[in-house]
């Protein structure tokens, strides 16, 4: 039913947005082309969802949405855009009928140049969202920051930590590009890489081709990780509950072969002299209906308030619930999950907008409260949408300072 009505919305789109390709040409070898793209676009969406067995997270359907997505995207730009002028076409029919003294009510012809122009702003998102697909996606960049706390303990003064996030490894089809990904994270030469869930989409497997290369991440402190809603297995149907715990076992398997310490409701300790931090994993927690396997409070027993801790928590809003008020005082935690949506727009100083953020009040980068700091990593990877526009795969480098205290 749902996709019924789907299609029929879809379809609905299709017929309003046509009118401005007809506003602006008759040439009957367009309006058939328009009609043949919308048509293998949608016949492929429905191909995929009949046949996939992997979810929307992978595999041709994940393409198929993100085609569908650069489509029918532009074309409620377009329709927005048409139906403004619908409504100043109406009062100008009322104004023809009752003021103007025609007295016959008539739509006017639309213009050309609106059409045009609607045409021309729906083709940004298009260009967009193809671009997004085509390159943005390995487009990875490394954001730095600075955190200063007065009761960072003096061995750790300038430590340096890597953050990666949702690496999604059963959406990668670059082999080469994720290399360079892996490569970078690599070149910041951090003291200590901490990985904050979700490292596939649905199953175990979709790592293995991917298990040697994010195996040779390095840094002297090592690597620290735990799990992300994806890693669950909840997205798909198992034959048997013993297929999804084996899946489970296989996917924490990995991470150890990978020379992964993987954090599961607790927490290590690097220390540097007679100076240590803690680092503290829970397992997802989210908000609504996502699963809440975290326990803040079994992953820090023993631990004190005059502990330095870190804090990894594959989503956001467990910080926002319970860890930046929890009386233990968390100075850092690390999170994902939201992907920025991966699609935004965000200028240094001017601007920083994202759909999700209706969502998630903590969705991107630093946030602050009572001298506790959380970062939100916009993801490694991808899931879904093929692609990223404007809010680009992240590697966040946080370097911890001493701050003098004061008096």
């Amino acid at each position: 039913m749902r996709w019924i009505i789907f299609i029929g919305i879809y379809v609905l789109v299709d017929i309003y947005a046509f009118q401005a390709v007809r506003t602006i040409t008759s040439s009957r070898w367009i309006y058939g082309l328009y009609w043949l793209f919308t048509i293998l676009v949608l016949g492929n969406m429905i191909y995929q969802v009949s046949t996939s067995t992997s979810g929307m997270a992978s595999g041709g359907l994940s393409y198929a949405f993100g085609f569908l997505l650069s489509l029918f995207a532009p074309k409620l730009l377009l329709i927005i855009a048409m139906f403004g002028e619908d409504i100043v076409r109406f009062f100008v029919g009322i104004f023809n009928k009752f003021i103007s003294g025609e007295g016959s009510y008539h739509f006017p012809e639309r213009r050309k140049f609106v059409s045009a122009v609607a045409l021309g702003l729906a083709a940004v998102p298009f260009a967009s969202l193809l671009y997004g697909i085509y390159r943005g996606k390995y487009q990875f960049r490394v954001l730095n920051y600075v955190l200063e706390y007065e009761d960072l303990p003096e061995a750790f003064d300038g430590y340096r930590i890597t953050q990666i996030s949702d690496v999604h490894s059963g959406s990668f089809n670059n082999k080469e590009k994720v290399a360079y990904g892996v490569d970078l994270i690599n070149q910041q030469k951090s003291d200590l890489i901490l990985f904050t869930g979700d490292l596939v989409n649905n199953k175990a497997e979709e790592m293995l081709p991917w298990k040697d290369l994010f195996g040779s991440l390095d840094a002297k402190d090592g690597v620290y990780s735990v799990l992300g809603n994806h890693d669950y297995g909840d997205y798909v149907q198992w034959p048997t509950k013993e297929e999804k715990v084996d899946n489970l076992d296989q996917l924490k398997s990995l991470q150890k072969e990978m020379g992964w310490k993987l954090l599961l409701n607790e927490h290590d300790t690097i220390q540097k002299g007679n100076d240590t931090i803690k680092i503290v994993g829970v397992e997802n927690w989210g908000a609504g209906g996502f699963k809440k396997m975290g326990d803040l409070d079994k992953a820090s027993a023993g631990l004190t308030e005059q502990d330095f801790k870190i804090l990894l928590s594959h989503d956001p809003s467990y910080w926002a619930e319970k860890i930046k008020d929890d009386a233990k005082k968390f100075q850092l935690t690390l999170s994902g999950h939201t992907h920025g949506m991966q699609f935004g727009i965000e200028i240094p100083g001017l601007i920083k907008w994202s759909p999700v953020q209706y969502r998630y009040e903590q969705w991107a980068g630093i946030y602050e409260d009572l001298g506790r700091y959380i970062n939100v990593n916009r993801g490694f990877g991808f899931l879904g949408y093929p692609g990223r526009v404007g809010i680009w795969p992240e590697v966040s480098v946080i370097e911890l300072r001493k701050k003098a205290k004061t008096s």
